[in-house]
């Protein structure tokens, strides 16, 4: 089951701590390894360059982040992200050029704030009380903090540009008449959804008999349907834990209430789907636990609302990945982009530049000094 929506570049910063946190010695070893290849540069943004040691760190990170995901040997992984390394330099350039655009607009600082943020929060989220005492965590797993900060502060530059540039843009451009014209053509979209109020007993499996947790769970199942107190019954023996707490005795099992859209687990959305409130479900398999969930109350679906904001910003969300692939391409553009050779033509096309016919490996002929020198 999934969270509450939350803004993306949550998300991404999330990911890369975890991401980091996860790196395994013989991955890191491996990284250390390349960086001891001589460096080259691979290609030159502007003022900037990305060189093939951070390209290689870039790909390490995709091959572990696609062998756990889909539980493959990370060798398999390493070969399959192997074929997309053209993508991958593209990826780079564009992310540089962005980068790039924030520190002109003046978005350094702002940017920097967040950074400083996002780590405050997963040091409280880990249980941590200072800042020090966190990146010595993160050091002695062969983290690097500033390796992650860096991360950190390129991923969230990128989106605060696309935020102002792009995004804000469009919402603010649509008039009256293209809101109240989507909102007519897509009225259902905006119909408040059905919901349901859930509350949980897990039963953890880390460190126990699979079989015996899964007939407890079944055993429990059978007397909460016999008539037990769900509630009770979480508090006493659920295992959900945070912080190294249980939660339960202050939840009451509960969860929270949610869409159907929100819950992004098939099974969990099988179970629950078309269960009536008050009903109890069969035990649910997790990855380390079983799930007994009780659907507390349901709310059926209303009719449509308009609502300018919620209408304003579905036709954003829809235009975005267009007017955000135009956006990089005019900043392309006006950017002097140089290639390396061995990668020119795979990469080149990517970007949909051109690569000169001879001359320097230039893949992008509008620098701004030709320009002035014309």
């Amino acid at each position: 089951m999934k969270s509450k929506s939350y803004a993306r570049a949550v998300l991404v910063a999330v990911a890369l701590l975890a991401s980091a946190f996860a790196a395994t010695p013989a991955a890191r070893a491996q990284e250390e390894g390349a960086a001891r290849v001589v460096d080259e540069v691979i290609a030159q943004v502007n003022t900037e360059v990305i060189t093939l040691s951070a390209l290689k760190r870039e790909m390490s990170e995709a091959a572990r982040g696609l062998a756990q995901a889909k539980g493959i040997p990370l060798e398999q992984a390493e070969a399959e992200v192997a074929k997309r390394q053209p993508e991958i330099i593209a990826t780079l350039i564009n992310e540089q050029l962005l980068v790039q655009k924030g520190k002109e607009v003046g978005m350094a600082e702002e940017v920097e704030a967040e950074v400083n943020r996002r780590m405050l929060a997963v040091m409280k989220e880990e249980g941590f009380k200072t800042l020090e005492q966190l990146e010595a965590a993160m050091n002695a797993s062969g983290v690097s903090p500033a390796a992650v900060r860096a991360s950190l502060r390129s991923e969230i530059m990128k989106q605060f540009v696309f935020g102002q540039e792009v995004d804000r843009k469009i919402f603010w451009s649509l008039t009256d008449t293209e809101v109240k014209a989507y909102y007519e053509r897509n009225r259902d979209k905006f119909r408040k959804p059905e919901t349901l109020t859930i509350s949980e007993i897990f039963l953890s499996t880390v460190g126990k008999d699979d079989a015996e947790v899964r007939a407890r769970a079944a055993e429990l199942v059978t007397q909460l349907r016999a008539g037990g107190d769900f509630k009770a019954a979480a508090m006493v023996q659920s295992e959900r834990e945070e912080n190294g707490r249980r939660v339960a005795p202050t939840t009451g099992g509960k969860l929270g209430t949610f869409t159907i859209s929100d819950i992004s687990n098939p099974e969990v959305l099988a179970a629950v789907k078309d269960l009536k409130a008050g009903r109890i479900t069969s035990p649910i398999k997790l990855d380390n636990g079983y799930i007994i969930l009780r659907v507390d109350e349901r709310t059926p679906a209303g009719d449509p609302v308009f609502d300018d904001r919620r209408v304003r910003e579905a036709i954003t969300v829809e235009r975005m990945p267009k007017e955000r692939e135009d956006y990089v391409a005019t900043l392309m553009r006006d950017a002097y982009v140089e290639i390396a050779p061995a990668y020119r033509e795979s990469v080149a096309a990517l970007l949909k530049i051109a690569p000169p016919k001879g001359g320097p490996a230039r893949a992008n002929g509008n620098r701004k000094d030709d320009k002035k020198k014309n």
